[in-house]
């Protein structure tokens, strides 16, 4: 079976449609992978940087509670900024 020259050019017309749409494809699902792993790795950055967040909130919020008690703000001042009252000696150990 001979094929003629307008089989042969319709041929390699379809074969060179086919291989760059499969081109385009492969370059587009491409593009569209590397931008979904991107993602996750950016939700895994801001996962972790929440979880820190949380847990620093946790702390101030412990802190304002503290801070509420007029006895711990006595004994914070005393011992962050060596406030004593009269008649207190004040005796840094490191």
């Amino acid at each position: 079976m001979k094929r003629t020259k307008k089989q042969t050019k319709r041929l390699i017309l379809i074969s060179g449609s086919i291989i760059a749409l499969l081109t385009l494809l492969v370059t587009s699902v491409s593009k569209d992978w590397t931008a979904i792993l991107e993602n996750n790795k950016k939700i895994s950055q801001l996962t972790e940087e929440y979880e820190t967040l949380l847990t620093e909130e946790e702390k101030l919020k412990s802190e304002v509670t503290k801070l509420q008690d007029s006895d711990y703000v006595a004994r914070y001042a005393k011992e962050k900024f060596l406030y004593s009252q009269s008649g207190e000696t004040i005796i840094r150990m490191d």
